[in-house]
């Protein structure tokens, strides 16, 4: 059983590494690995504090940079955090960081991380696109965020939680659009491709670890569940 989780770099790296987190984040999968032999995880790790830091200290001094050299920058964040996981989790991840979805050597071993690819979406697409490759019936999307709200709560008082949402409804409030450090949900690239192939994506807070583990046994949790 491979499963894919998209690892917000909001909750790895919110300004500086959060240490505590990453460590009770490691021990929970550690536990899953130990008391299933054949349960196995991908990680697509997302840029966080240091992307948009350095997006927005650049965008200050060039006011006129391109979508596509902001988007590097995030890439470059996210191959940092990812190759940070993989060194936190080395006994259980013994390939290297993956930077191409499309080209993904045999999964050898208990762990694979994979960080940003190229310009034009986020980590989200990578990890639709692992999860096609491997065909795993679902992305867990682990952000700041505890549920997909109808709109901005931080914004209007009146938004209200969502449980559940089909592709098509969550891409008519998110856009097709992606824009470097666009703060929705879900990356709108990544939710063309998931709807087509038929995906689900559940959206939790991913510092509440008592929920993740309810998600990764198959229990009631706390989330929003997109899907067809």
């Amino acid at each position: 059983m491979i499963t894919v989780i998209s690892l917000g770099g909001s909750i790895v790296a919110p300004d500086n590494v959060d240490i505590d987190f990453v460590k009770k984040f490691s021990g929970l999968i550690g536990e899953f690995l130990k008391a299933d032999s054949n349960r196995r995880f991908i990680f697509v790790v997302g840029g966080g504090g240091p992307a948009r830091q350095y997006q927005n200290a650049c965008r200050e001094i060039n006011p006129g940079i391109k979508n596509e050299e902001a988007d590097w920058i995030g890439i470059m964040a996210t191959r940092l955090n990812a190759q940070f996981i993989k060194a936190v989790m080395s006994e259980w991840a013994i390939q290297d960081v993956i930077t191409n979805p499309m080209e993904v050597p045999p999964f050898i071993g208990r762990v694979l991380v994979a960080a940003g690819w190229k310009p034009g979406f986020s980590t989200d697409f990578d990890a639709v696109l692992l999860a096609e490759r491997f065909k795993a019936d679902a992305v867990i999307n682990l952000s700041n965020i505890e549920k997909v709200y109808t709109a901005d709560p931080k914004i209007d008082p009146n938004a209200q939680p969502i449980d559940k949402i089909s592709w098509a409804d969550f891409r008519a409030m998110v856009g097709d659009e992606w824009v470097p450090g666009k703060n929705v949900p879900f990356d709108p690239v990544a939710s063309r491709h998931a709807e087509k192939i038929g995906l689900k994506v559940i959206c939790s807070a991913g510092k509440n670890l008592d929920n993740l583990r309810k998600i990764l046994k198959g229990e009631d949790f706390f989330g929003t569940i997109i899907s067809p």
